[in-house]
């Protein structure tokens, strides 16, 4: 009995512990928020996603599409609203189980499926009209969630807008800037 508790003890040492799913810090604006991501369900999109951030890529871009109860939407854009530049579309990972509630960052995308760049959106509300399977055989791929900062995400979900033109029909009033997206060091 002793032979096998220490054989386990010294197995449970050289397996490495499973690593915690990485955490981005988002500063805007009008306050934090960490978003959890999820590489096991989604694991292009995380990567896309974390390849944008550690480039520095949302540092300065705003949250240009805002609808109240329903989400908001950023990353593409500065506050002259001049698009960035963005690397090749990736596939679209919506088949992942994950589904569109209150809370969850998703990729936003054209009518193609698999047109994600880097404008993600958060959702404000349960939207599950955007889940697998929509009728182009799709959905809008959650690869993540607001883990903190779920009240900075409201806030931001209640700024007045305006229709500026038929692209930037939901822009808020006032620029809502991302200041910095950093990946926070891995919880041990």
């Amino acid at each position: 009995m002793k032979k096998a508790l220490a054989f386990l003890f010294a197995l449970a040492l050289a397996v490495p512990a499973f690593a915690a799913n990485p955490q981005v810090e988002m500063k805007t604006s009008m306050g934090t928020l960490v978003i959890e991501l999820y590489p096991d369900k989604a694991p292009k999109t995380v990567e896309n996603f974390l390849q944008y951030v550690k480039a520095g890529f949302y540092n300065g871009t705003i949250f240009h599409r805002v609808i109240d109860g329903f989400m908001i939407q950023g990353g593409g854009y500065d506050a002259k609203l001049n698009e960035r530049e963005t690397r090749a579309p990736i596939p679209n990972e919506a088949r992942n189980g994950l589904k569109n509630e209150a809370g969850p960052i998703a990729m936003a995308r054209t009518g193609d499926p698999n047109s994600a760049t880097a404008q993600f959106f958060i959702n404000l509300v349960d939207n599950r009209g955007l889940d697998y399977p929509r009728p182009d055989g799709f959905g809008y791929a959650v690869f993540g969630k607001v883990v903190q900062g779920s009240d900075v995400v409201q806030k931001i979900g209640k700024a007045p807008t305006d229709l500026l033109t038929q692209m930037f029909a939901n822009l808020p009033k006032t620029s809502i800037v991302i200041e910095s997206a950093k990946l926070l060091p891995e919880k041990k």
